[in-house]
Formats: structure tokens, sequence, C-alpha cells
């Protein structure tokens, strides 16, 4: 029997396709069909599908992969073989699921294969076609207790996996080796290593470097931004400390940092854009003189994909509700001096900000 909290999910919705107008809902093998049905399927050429109306559910499945998804869910199947092709088992599919074959409003899952969407919209004479923001999309950003409690603990796990990497630092340790030191931690608690990056001195002045072979010096700054997975939940986490002395240019820089920090939870209420927070971490940093240095958005949500909606940027227009799970992190980055990142993921409980990391954002020392 479907688990009841895919029902649930279902459920919702269909009531959020009904306020959007929508006939039918289609999704590829993908997080969305994770969070939709709990089915996992491989991906790959073979056309997978959940078609969802207001009539009904039901999968479009190669006949490979049948026995192993219909473990996880009690929707019905139209499976086609490789000889046979998908094309009839679809045409089956959607006369069970929808009336009419004109005039039709579909949601189509942004992160499926074009030719799986042009397979099924090519069944339709002049659909509608849109995305899953109103829907799944939507749906998604107001997490429910179980996944609160799974991003909650891989969060724990991230802030001694990244503890333990800063307590490796020694001279001439490199940051691939300190990389190694905390996904052992991660393991050892348990949890599956997402990314690391660790950045010695200059090396954090590029936000996206990968960690190599640097040795560290003596008085250089390190920032490590790491995240793991537990029970199919990520966390992303970043600090920045700093091995012997810092220079009072970094330590103004990183007072800079937290400001932007703090000045962004401050700016939070419950349907505030992402526009809005990324704009009053923005102005933070431009007062203190560091603008111009600030590179990339001010952070991104999180649930079974490290990077989802809603997203905080100066272009964009989500609303941050009751639920939502998302980063906030700013920086500065000064090529050929350093780089300094704070993040920490937040989620939206009764109202207010809760951050999920018990690791204080305070500079870390060593050496």
């Amino acid at each position: 029997m479907i688990n009841t909290r895919y029902e649930s999910r279902l459920a919702m919705l269909r009531d959020a396709m009904a306020r959007s107008e929508l006939d039918l809902v289609a999704l590829g093998p993908s997080s969305h069909m994770r969070w939709l049905t709990g089915v996992d399927p491989h991906g790959d050429e073979r056309p997978v599908l959940v078609l969802v109306s207001a009539e009904g559910a039901a999968f479009l499945m190669p006949e490979m992969n049948a026995e192993a998804a219909r473990k996880g869910t009690d929707l019905p199947f139209f499976v086609w073989s490789d000889g046979d092709g998908p094309s009839d088992a679809l045409d089956a599919a959607l006369s069970s699921l929808v009336k009419r074959r004109s005039d039709v409003s579909i949601a189509v899952d942004e992160t499926m294969r074009t030719d799986f969407s042009y397979l099924l919209t090519g069944l339709f004479d002049n659909p509608r076609i849109t995305f899953t923001e109103s829907t799944v999309g939507a749906l998604r950003q107001r997490k429910d207790p179980e996944e609160r409690a799974a991003l909650s603990k891989s969060a724990k796990i991230n802030d001694a996996a990244i503890m333990a990497g800063f307590d490796a630092l020694r001279e001439g340790v490199t940051e691939a080796e300190i990389v190694d030191t905390i996904y052992d931690e991660m393991k050892k608690q348990g949890a599956r290593p997402g990314f690391c990056q660790v950045a010695f001195g200059a090396n954090a002045a590029m936000p996206h470097h990968h960690s190599g072979n640097t040795p560290l010096e003596v008085n250089t700054p390190v920032l490590i931004d790491a995240g793991c997975w537990w029970e199919n939940y990520p966390s992303d986490m970043t600090r920045t400390g700093v091995f012997g002395q810092p220079s009072a240019e970094f330590l103004a820089a990183f007072d800079a940092v937290e400001a932007a920090v703090q000045a962004a939870i401050t700016t939070f209420r419950p349907g505030i854009t992402g526009r809005e927070m990324d704009h009053a971490a923005r102005v933070s940093l431009t007062e203190a003189g560091h603008g111009n240095a600030f590179l990339h958005r001010l952070g991104h949500g999180l649930g079974l994909d490290i990077h989802e909606p809603p997203y905080l940027a100066s272009s964009s227009s989500d609303t941050l509700q009751e639920g939502s799970v998302f980063s906030i992190e700013p920086g500065v980055y000064y090529p050929g001096r350093f780089g300094i990142r704070l993040e920490d993921i937040v989620h939206v409980h009764n109202g207010e900000l809760e951050i999920l990391s018990s690791l204080s954002r305070s500079l870390i020392r060593r050496g």
C-alpha cells in the first residue's frame, strides 16, 4: 500500500493543480519524482514518467525497471519493453488520466530530459506548457517535520566534520589532505560525503576553488565549505578561519561578512522575497566598503537537492515562507589575497529563522 506520506503529497499536488488550472503534471526520474512518490528509478535514455491528473496518477515504466520500482508504490504502471517502445504505453496511460488531448495545460518537470517531454507533449494538440514552480516546486519548499529532522541531523554531522578539518591544520598539510580528513569524519558519523572545498590563502578568493596540493603556511586564512548526506538530505556550511595570525585587513573583512549575515537575518520576515534578503546583505557589505567583492547570490534552498528553490538573489522573486529551508552565505573575494564566506542553513519555523548548525560563525583560530 502506498505510504500515507506520499498519499498526502499527491493530495496537496492536486490542490495546487486546481489552483493553477493545470490538467496534468508530468515528472521524470528526478528529485521531484522521489519527493512525490518515493520512487527513484534508474534514469537513462528509456522514458520514465509519473503522470498526475485530477482523475488519477500512473507511471510510464520500462519493463526492466518495473519490478524494482513497484516495491515503492502501488500506483498503476503502464509498462513498455525495448522491443515495443514507449509510445503505446504512454498513450494508454494518458487515456486513463485525461479526458481530452487538446486545450490541455501541462506542467512538465524542468529537470526532465527534453526527449521525454517531447514524447509526451507530442501526443497533445497545442498543449499549454509550463514548469512545476507553482505545484511540486512550491510544495517542496515547505519542509515537513521528517525532512526538517533529517536536514538538522545532516547539519550536525557536518559541524563535526568541518571542525575535524580545522583541528587537523598543521604547517605543510595540503588542502586535499584536509578534504580526506573531513570525508573520513562524515563516514565515521554514518553519513555519505557530499562535497568539500578546502581553500588556503589566495585560493579562497575563487568561490568555487577545487582543492588540491597547496600546502598550508603559517599566518594563512583557511576557508572550508562542506556538506554530507543523511537519509537522502544534505547539509551545506562554510566557515572561515586562520592558521597563525590574521592580518588587520582580513579581520576587518571578516567582521564585515559577519555583519552581512546579521543584516540578512534581522531583515527576515515571513513572505519576504529572496531579492530583499540579498539586498540587505549587499547593502551591509557595500557600506563597509566590500560591495564589489561580493560576487554571488546570498543563498539557495536546500532539500532533496543541495541547490533548489527558493533562491536569494537580486533577480529572485521567490518568497520565503513557513517551512522554507535555505542558505545565508555572503562572502568577499580578493584575488591574490584571500576570500571569506560564512554560510548557515536556516529553517523558517513559527515565523522565525532557526539555524540548523550548532557551530559558531566566529573566526576559527588554529596554529
